[in-house]
């Protein structure tokens, strides 16, 4: 966590700290991160109600999590009807402003689909460089919006960048809210090459990996269901994030990383 002489939170200035700011991050920011495997193997045993979170156990078959992040956009219908035409869940970190707001009756198709709906901030600024308040703020407002159209509350977030720190799991322990990094990104933010997207997603993927994509940029709702088809023949099961984790429970605060 970076504070300046005031004590307010704010990323360095100087590029080199900046950099090396990121890689922390996407480690966990100096905050112990839990892997599926793990999960799963804290839940107890007679844990029932735990492992009616997933019918697909992913101790004994290979699963992966498709999530994305920053929508609902224009493209989010296409890929439901993309998702559900191959019978594939996800898991959808939602951005409030200017999409959760803009969008509602696609929220409410993500959730009565079946998919997860998670929470990514209201407007998608750094958590590590604001206020406790502040946090809360970016993350309350997004579950209330993300409440009021689908009537369930969010258990899980992800926090812009993946930059985390203490302050942040503190408050979103206080919100109910556990932390979901990935373990494959196929940087799409910054390509349109949809053949691109999918061979950097299929490279990386791993079993109990968690795939980070955004289905608000062009190339990215194009290059899913070749992904999927692919992962299918090479034996992969689709799950959401809750699902990778049964019969554990996701813990309000805790950073999961694979």
């Amino acid at each position: 966590m970076f504070r300046t002489t005031t004590g307010k939170r704010r990323g360095p200035a100087v590029a080199l700290l900046a950099a090396a700011s990121l890689m922390l991050a996407l480690s966990g920011c100096g905050v112990d991160s839990i892997s599926p495997g793990d999960a799963r193997g804290k839940a107890p045993a007679s844990d029932d109600k735990a492992g009616a979170a997933g019918a697909v156990d992913c101790a004994k078959v290979k699963c992966i999590a498709l999530t994305f992040d920053a929508g609902p956009g224009k493209d989010t219908p296409h890929l439901l009807d993309i998702l559900k035409e191959k019978q594939v869940p996800a898991t959808f970190f939602l951005l409030g402003s200017k999409h959760v707001d803009r969008y509602p009756k696609v929220v409410k198709r993500i959730s009565d689909e079946g998919h997860e709906v998670a929470n990514h901030t209201w407007t998608h600024q750094i958590l590590t460089d604001l206020e406790p308040g502040e946090v809360r703020e970016e993350l309350s407002r997004t579950q209330d919006a993300i409440e009021k159209i689908t009537g369930k509350r969010p258990t899980l977030m992800r926090p812009p960048q993946g930059r985390t720190d203490d302050t942040v799991s503190e408050v979103s322990r206080d919100l109910g809210l556990a932390q979901v990094l990935w373990s494959v990104t196929a940087k799409d933010y910054a390509t349109t090459d949809s053949e691109l997207i999918r061979k950097r997603v299929l490279d990386a993927s791993e079993g109990d990996g968690i795939i980070l994509l955004h289905d608000i940029y062009d190339g990215t709702v194009p290059a899913v269901p070749g992904i999927i088809d692919e992962l299918k023949k090479r034996g992969f099961t689709f799950v959401t994030v809750p699902q990778l984790l049964a019969p554990g429970k996701a813990e309000p605060g805790a950073v999961y990383r694979p």
